[in-house]
């Protein structure tokens, strides 16, 4: 027993870094009972216990709250023990010195269980009788130094051997971090070992899906598609709050809210739904994963509309962030008075044209679409630029055989679109049960209790539960009251088929008639062909005077994106 210590008081600290290795590795409970059978062996008296949980190698040390602790001469502490060096920190020499100084300075000895840091210090001058800061050393300082810096050169062998082998494994495909919202990680064996890959999650797989499948059609907007994916029940993932005194200790949780627009945006954009990995780990490339994509490459392009594209090649997937043209960033893009700036070009210079009205000498405005600005002067009044749209319209007509096409691929969307519904009934209709069993057991408890303060957050809940299953009701109610039919559907087409001119002159939506203007041509077309009636137009349009067109190929002009057949 070593009598230097006897009866003095002590504070311990106990430090892993992380709940895993709490459980597996060496544990609190360990570093405990070997603290206390020091503490009995040597006399000491502990004062407190301090557990942390987390990384000793950062810049912030967790182990100053308790060097705190310890310099407030209220709490009478003597010295500070813990098991090993690489338990005080993994900071390196510099870090572990000024720890130590700081509880050297209060009168605080630093104490390991292993007995590598000295319990004495030396004084040079000590036969004289004399003592100066300088004279005063550790024999075992050069020791603890070493210990210092092994520790810090384990911890980055250790994160070497460790993050090396996931980068490793991201890059050949495989999945080695938490599974994000809408995939479950499964380990499997490959060729490289037991490895971790994504599959479907049972519940949230169906929320992403419908996100992208929505995302495509394109007739609702991203705001109706986030509610219609909270109608199927869409929450975010719970995950336990941890105490930031004690990490093992959980004081709530986190989560559990419905999608909101900003998320749509980031599920959309992230391309390991279609089962391509995109992250620092793979230096910004596309690595095909060896799990498949919940949609697949094409719906993946479709619902990012040109912003972000895979595209599949010989030598891999190659990933492509599209930036946004100059023109579609210029203020007023979508001005109603002027909706066809974007899908009619300048005769002069093929480029979009421009739509204001200029203010004449006695104050009145003159609207008109025009190109001033390229070194050439095109101008058309509005009056006369519309009439035009008008008149070469009512001039347009569907070709019979992709009339027939059309009504075939419509009736295979709508039975397509019949099995998705029936899915979503599905899956609200497994909510509404969940719920319900909920209910069921939040009643039983309130049976049990005898706290009103508990009763009434109980009840709460339990009022919550219920209203949520009745808007899931009341939403299976009105899915079969809006249920499609097919013959109405069809007939509606087959008459637009017949009667262009009313859908795309229609005048209540004049943005939406403008975009669907462009889908009748092969190439944007220019003001002056337009006028003389030669646009290159697509192969499922014709002419009612049957005027001779000269299909071009295809040519995509700035600020145009040609309409594809169907």
């Amino acid at each position: 027993m070593n009598t230097d210590l006897a009866q003095e008081n002590a504070v311990a600290a106990i430090r892993i870094s992380s709940i895993k290795q709490g459980l597996q590795g060496d544990s609190p409970e360990a570093q405990k009972e070997q603290i206390e059978s020091f503490a009995a062996n040597h006399n000491i008296n502990i004062r407190k216990f301090f557990v942390f949980i987390e990384s000793a190698s950062k810049e912030q040390q967790p182990i100053q709250e308790a060097i705190n602790y310890c310099k407030n001469p209220k709490n009478d502490v003597q010295l500070f023990i813990i098991k090993s060096i690489d338990r005080f920190t993994r900071g390196g020499s510099y870090s572990y010195d000024h720890l130590k100084m700081q509880l050297t300075k209060y009168g605080v000895r630093l104490v390991d269980i292993y007995g590598i840091i000295g319990a004495k210090d030396v004084n040079t001058l000590e036969h004289l009788g004399i003592e100066y800061n300088w004279s005063v050393y550790s024999p075992t300082k050069k020791t603890e130094i070493l210990e210092a810096e092994r520790a810090k050169d384990e911890m980055r062998d250790i994160m070497t051997r460790m993050i090396g082998a996931e980068i490793r494994y991201v890059r050949m495909g495989y999945r080695v971090r938490q599974a994000p919202l809408g995939y479950e990680n499964e380990k499997v064996e490959t060729p490289h070992g037991k490895r971790v890959i994504l599959k479907p999650h049972p519940k949230e797989s169906v929320w992403i899906k419908k996100m992208f499948e929505l995302r495509v059609r394109g007739n609702l907007t991203d705001t109706e598609i986030v509610d219609e994916v909270n109608k199927l029940g869409f929450r975010t993932r719970t995950r336990n709050k941890r105490s930031k005194r004690d990490k093992k200790k959980i004081v709530g949780t986190v989560g559990g809210k419905k999608l909101t627009l900003k998320q749509l945006w980031r599920y959309i954009k992230k391309p390991i739904y279609a089962g391509v990995s995109v992250e620092k780990w793979t230096d910004g490339k596309a690595i095909q994963a060896k799990f498949d994509g919940l949609v697949d490459i094409e719906t993946y392009n479709k619902a990012n509309r040109g912003k972000r594209t895979l595209i599949e090649t010989k030598e891999g997937i190659k990933f492509h962030k599209k930036k946004t043209p100059k023109h579609l960033l210029t203020k007023g893009v979508h001005n109603k008075k002027f909706p066809y700036k974007k899908y009619v070009m300048c005769p002069k210079c093929e480029k979009p044209l421009y739509g204001s009205a200029s203010r004449g000498k006695m104050g009145k405005y003159y609207p008109a679409y025009h190109c001033n600005k390229r070194g050439h002067y095109f101008r058309v009044p509005k009056k006369d630029f519309d009439e035009t749209i008008e008149s070469f319209v009512k001039g347009l007509k569907v070709t019979p055989d992709y009339a027939e096409k059309l009504m075939k691929a419509i009736i295979e969307e709508w039975e397509k679109r019949q099995k998705s519904d029936k899915t979503d009934k599905a899956v609200i209709e497994e909510k509404i049960q969940e719920l319900e069993n909920s209910a069921r057991m939040t009643a039983d408890k309130i049976k049990m209790l005898n706290s009103e303060t508990a009763i009434r957050y109980m009840e709460k809940d339990l009022e919550e539960r219920e209203r949520e299953m009745a808007e899931l009701k009341e939403q299976l109610k009105q899915t079969d009251e809006n249920a499609i039919d097919i013959r109405e559907v069809t007939d509606t087409v087959e008459y637009f088929l017949e009667h262009l001119e009313e859908l795309l002159l229609d005048g209540d939506k004049p943005l939406k008639e403008a975009a669907l203007f462009r889908i009748p041509f092969q190439r944007a077309p220019t003001y002056e062909e337009l006028d003389s009636g030669t646009p290159d137009l697509a192969p499922f349009i014709g002419l009612k005077d049957d005027y001779d067109v000269s299909y071009s190929q295809m040519v995509t002009l700035p600020g145009f994106e040609p309409g594809l057949p169907g």
